[in-house]
């Protein structure tokens, strides 16, 4: 399945997705990579878990334990 957020990020003219296919706002086909996109969409994934992970080393660093910093974030 496609990412329509990071689709949307890669070609901005893309309003639509229907199945695979992507359309502008007038109801043309954009063409996309599709290898691009899930590159994209991976590598967006993993710096949301590297951010998540830099600040909770941040938190620990600054003295919180596992379970306090687990009540702060959740």
């Amino acid at each position: 399945m496609i990412d329509f957020q990071t689709l949307i990020k890669l070609y901005p003219q893309v309003v639509t997705l229907t199945g695979d296919i992507a359309f502008d706002a007038d109801g043309n086909e954009v063409a996309y990579d599709l290898q691009a996109v899930t590159a994209q969409a991976e590598a967006d994934a993993q710096s949301a878990i590297d951010i998540k992970a830099s600040a909770l080393a941040k938190l620990a660093a600054l003295g919180l334990t596992q379970d306090e910093v687990k009540a702060l974030v959740g």
